[in-house]
């Protein structure tokens, strides 16, 4: 991977104590121009309406300085929330990190 694509790997539950943490983080790799933000969810448990909230705003951020922005090992409680909610058309969510790679890096 090149410098331009950098990988952020928010643990635990994603809820709105560490949503302004993760926004935080993404919109430092915004501003240090990242082309592709890849946000690997395999150490997260669980997240609410907060870190969805958090996830939106992120996306907006990327999305507005012509960068882009994918997902990867969610697990089942953010599957459903993504379809719940039809996230799952807005972002681009793929299996495992190797399989983003495979397909769009």
């Amino acid at each position: 991977m090149t410098s331009s694509v950098k990988v952020v790997q928010p643990s635990g539950i994603l809820d709105s104590t560490q949503a302004s943490k993760f926004r935080q983080e993404i919109n430092e790799l915004v501003q240090a121009q990242t082309e592709v933000i890849i946000i690997d969810f395999k150490d997260v448990t669980f997240m609410d309406s907060s870190g969805l909230g958090a996830l939106v705003l992120s996306l907006k951020a990327v999305r507005s300085a012509g960068a882009k922005m994918f997902i990867c090992s969610i697990n089942e409680q953010i599957k459903m929330l993504f379809e719940l909610t039809s996230m799952d058309r807005v972002f681009e969510v793929f299996a495992s990190l190797e399989e983003l790679e495979k397909n769009k890096l």
